[in-house]
């Protein structure tokens, strides 16, 4: 009798379509290419793994393990499904922070079948006992187990099914050297150009079977903050207006959904702005540090830090400096206002 390792390890979660509901089937089709050949963008990131995907079943042997890494939303997910439906493999698939004991990481390793790939996403987040044990399984594909304690425990060797890991990180270096360096491939995904983002959206938008302009697939990709993860929910809430307001899904409709949900027109939401007026107006452009401002704003310093400022400083309206956070120019004319004398000054230095 087989058993369901996901009923036996809560950390495991085992990937089966036929749980799945036809509408969340069909949802998931329009933001999950299956192939490489449909995957938008990430040009390089996908003729690497060609490659080594090619190259792997020519040899008749199971791909190098691969590593992940680039900011949330980007792909990293989808590029994993992808590794086993090219290679007509099966997916498990775990997470970081559920892995939190060495037994966690053992359950999941000895169920997995021959060719299998695991993808462990936050990969970061696993447990240093956990990260240990991995190290002997992707290198020699056994671990050891520990039995019994005190002077009379004993370390019983584990074969293991030879499989895949194919890990997700957004902060790669939090990885330790030794993990990062077992890996055969690493990627390193970028953000997505405006092209490509309409791309992704035309994509989705037919798969929905929504009809949409150029001009506003256009302007709801200049507003993503080159994430096609943001893209297409953006889409869908640019669907849900014109569906509720009995219009179509042209510009106008773009506008007035984007607006109704605080999105201007370089993708800053609420929060982003709130974060840049207090910055420009309570502190005269800064500087100001992190703890400061994310009391002043209500919010968590891990949410100023992690989710609002890489954006910020990515478009230039914010800078990092010992004494704290300064505005640039740039933000000053955004938001229309005049920075004071010298703020400029202590910007450029």
């Amino acid at each position: 009798m087989t058993t369901d390792p996901s009923i036996e390890n809560p950390a495991v979660k085992v990937v089966d379509p036929s749980l799945e509901s036809e509408s969340e089937l069909a949802f998931e089709g329009a933001l999950r290419p299956e192939s490489l050949a449909e995957f938008v963008g990430q040009k390089k990131v996908r003729g690497q793994l060609q490659l080594l995907l090619t190259a792997a079943t020519m040899q008749n042997r199971t791909p190098d393990h691969i590593l992940l890494a680039g900011p949330p939303g980007l792909g990293k997910t989808t590029l994993a499904m992808i590794v086993a439906y090219e290679g007509n493999r099966p997916l498990r698939m775990s997470s970081g922070p559920a892995i939190q004991h060495a037994g966690d990481l053992a359950a999941v390793l000895s169920s997995l079948v021959p060719g299998e790939v695991l993808f462990i996403d936050e990969i970061h987040r696993m447990a240093r006992s956990a990260e240990e044990m991995l190290y002997l399984a992707m290198e020699d594909f056994r671990i050891d187990i520990m039995v019994g304690k005190g002077a009379g425990a004993t370390s019983v060797p584990l074969e293991l099914a030879p499989f895949t890991l194919v890990g997700a990180t957004t902060r790669s270096g939090l990885l330790p050297n030794p993990l990062r360096d077992r890996f055969g491939f690493t990627a390193h995904l970028e953000f997505y150009a405006q092209s490509e983002l309409e791309q992704v959206l035309a994509r989705a938008a037919h798969l929905i079977d929504l009809p949409i302009k150029k001009d506003a697939l256009a302007e709801i990709a200049g507003r993503c903050r080159g994430t096609p993860r943001i893209a297409n929910r953006l889409l869908r809430r640019v669907r849900d207006y014109a569906l509720v307001h009995g219009g179509a899904a042209d510009i106008a409709a773009v506008h007035a959904a984007l607006e109704l949900y605080d999105v201007d027109a370089i993708g800053l939401d609420r929060l982003d702005r709130e974060v840049m007026k207090i910055i420009l107006t309570r502190f005269g452009g800064g500087p100001v540090g992190l703890n400061t401002l994310a009391v002043s704003v209500g919010e968590e310093s891990e949410t100023v830090e992690a989710v609002v400022e890489p954006f910020l400083v990515r478009i230039g309206f914010l800078t990092r400096t010992p004494r704290g956070r300064v505005a640039t120019s740039a933000a000053w004319q955004h938001f229309g206002l005049t920075s004071p004398q010298g703020s400029a000054t202590l910007l450029d230095l």
